[in-house]
């Protein structure tokens, strides 16, 4: 399944409380970023998936996602 696009598809709201939940966040974020590199193989969508699967833990990074969605339908550095 491609959560790239199923995550894009979704109600920007339903995408902000996705992602503030803090572990169907991570999860989430996790499932994305990976579908995207998979999709686009971009080195920044490599980098940012391996950055959240290291460092997504802390919760930090989904809430910056949070936000980037809802000021511009975009995670942060996504290509």
């Amino acid at each position: 399944m491609n959560f790239d696009t199923w995550f894009h598809n979704q109600n920007k709201l339903v995408q902000i409380i996705l992602l503030i939940i803090p572990f169907v966040g991570w999860i989430l974020d996790l499932l994305v970023r990976w579908s995207a590199f998979l999709k686009k193989q971009t080195p920044v969508n490599l980098v940012m998936a391996l950055v959240i699967t290291i460092f997504g833990g802390f919760w930090i990074l989904t809430i910056l996602d949070a936000v980037m969605i809802a000021l511009n339908n975009k995670l942060f550095l996504e290509e």
